[in-house]
């Protein structure tokens, strides 16, 4: 089982970098959809949580991997984006209930036209977007239709 606990930030001299792909390999939640089950009440969470809001100190709390699969419960149209996402307008951004429960936003990849409300959807693994001067990539979970 994967914990997302058991990796922390560590701050780095500057000029001593580790490189930030592999920091953000790191975060398992990020790449493979962790979040968190409570085995006291049965309820989802992502992104995770450390104590169960419904059972407080009485929940058990647990690494889940959320399979991705959903539907869309509402969505946008981007049309004037943010900078750096441009050049990819206009774009779905929707609201996913996912199987388990919990409710996520993400993009969804497909012609803007074509996504409704109640489509099913897939997770797929994608580019989300470059930082600084370097264009580091940063890769993250988008969805397309099931």
């Amino acid at each position: 089982m994967i914990s997302i606990f058991k990796y922390r930030p560590v701050k780095v001299p500057y000029g001593d970098c580790m490189g930030v792909p592999r920091f953000w390999r790191h975060i398992s939640s990020r790449y493979n959809l962790i979040g968190t089950r409570c085995t006291t009440c049965g309820e989802y969470y992502f992104p995770p949580r450390t104590m169960c809001p419904k059972c407080r100190r009485d929940g058990v709390i647990e690494d889940y991997q959320f399979s991705g699969h959903g539907e869309v419960v509402t969505y946008t149209i981007i049309h004037t984006a943010a900078e750096g996402f441009d050049k990819e307008t206009p774009y779905p951004l929707a609201v996913i209930q996912l199987n388990e429960g919990p409710r996520m936003t993400g993009q969804v990849i497909c012609d803007p036209e074509d996504i409704v409300i109640g489509m099913r959807v897939k997770p797929v693994f994608r580019k989300l977007g470059e930082d600084g001067e370097d264009g580091i990539i940063y890769y993250g979970t988008k969805f397309t239709p099931a």
